[in-house]
């Protein structure tokens, strides 16, 4: 593993008989870039941030959900400096091996076990989806609550029973995203892969509707369905992601970095970095070079 990456072992969280950790927490700038032992399902119920999972710096909002299995490096940061103002709040339920023997139990389908091994053998990707229904914030808040309160009667089967609802609920809307996939419209793809070649230039809502043909009504509703953000929002948070790319892989100047992106100037580039990320452009190059 890269000496950079912190490792965080499992007898530091998994210290109860269940070998099951969960907990709600205010993300900030100070844990290390960290990979792990053991499965973590990751929960965002407040606020707005970045979640740099891998090669990849995802924007996130309340309601999206991770699953990060063994040996994926990761940490969240909140979008400002100012983390008690602006907080990013995570609710998070953390498994090992141990425990998934004992979900076989409760566990019948083949194809979720599976797919829990993967996750701790480090032989898929991580899961990124959206709680569309808040299904997924219910069972986090009664998983908090459940491990919160002293051990009483029924409380080993209680948490057992919600972590394998949690799991199979993921699971379903992962299967049904996949097929939504493969469904979705083509032209909605070509939007973002347009976006994506672009980035540099000024883009407006007018110059999608006569790339695709859709109104502008309706290339807002597939933002909004799709990536969860409107337009504005998803081409900023995409033109500051680029910026973070090259800020970490290049030696190019701010200022140059900023026209790549499509920022007109360094003053408009330095202001939405900052206000998405908590830092200044030459900050995040000197910590993430750290």
């Amino acid at each position: 593993m890269n000496p950079s990456i912190q490792l965080f072992k499992s007898e530091s969280f998994l210290q109860n008989n269940l070998k099951l950790f969960v907990n709600r927490c205010s993300e900030n700038f100070d844990l290390p870039f960290h990979a792990h032992d053991f499965v973590e399902y990751s929960y965002v119920a407040e606020g707005k941030g970045f979640h740099h999972i891998g090669e990849d710096i995802i924007p996130v909002h309340k309601g999206m959900l991770f699953v990060i299995p063994v040996g994926v490096p990761h940490v969240f940061r909140p979008a400002t400096s100012n983390a008690s103002e602006h907080p990013l709040i995570l609710y998070n339920c953390l498994f090992n091996s141990e425990l998934i023997i004992t979900l076989s139990v409760i566990i019948q389908e083949q194809e979720i076990g599976d797919h829990l091994n993967d996750l701790a053998n480090n032989q898929i990707p991580y899961v990124s989806i959206t709680d569309a229904g808040l299904r997924m914030e219910e069972l986090m808040v009664k998983l908090y609550r459940e491990s919160s309160v002293p051990s009483i009667i029924g409380s080993s089967t209680m948490l057992y029973t919600l972590v394998s609802q949690l799991v199979v609920t993921t699971y379903r809307q992962l299967y049904h995203e996949l097929h939504d996939e493969q469904e979705r419209p083509t032209d909605f793809e070509h939007i973002l892969h347009y976006l994506d070649q672009h980035i540099s230039e000024r883009i407006r809502l007018n110059d999608l509707v006569r790339f695709s043909g859709w109104s502008e009504k309706h290339i807002g509703r597939m933002f909004l369905r799709y990536t969860g953000q409107t337009f504005g929002s998803y081409l900023q948070h995409l033109r500051i992601q680029k910026g973070c790319e090259l800020l970490k892989s290049s030696q190019q100047k701010v200022s140059l970095i900023a026209e790549h992106v499509g920022y007109r100037d360094v003053d408009s580039f330095h202001a939405a970095f900052k206000k998405i990320t908590g830092e200044t452009p030459l900050v995040y190059r000197k910590k993430s070079r750290a």
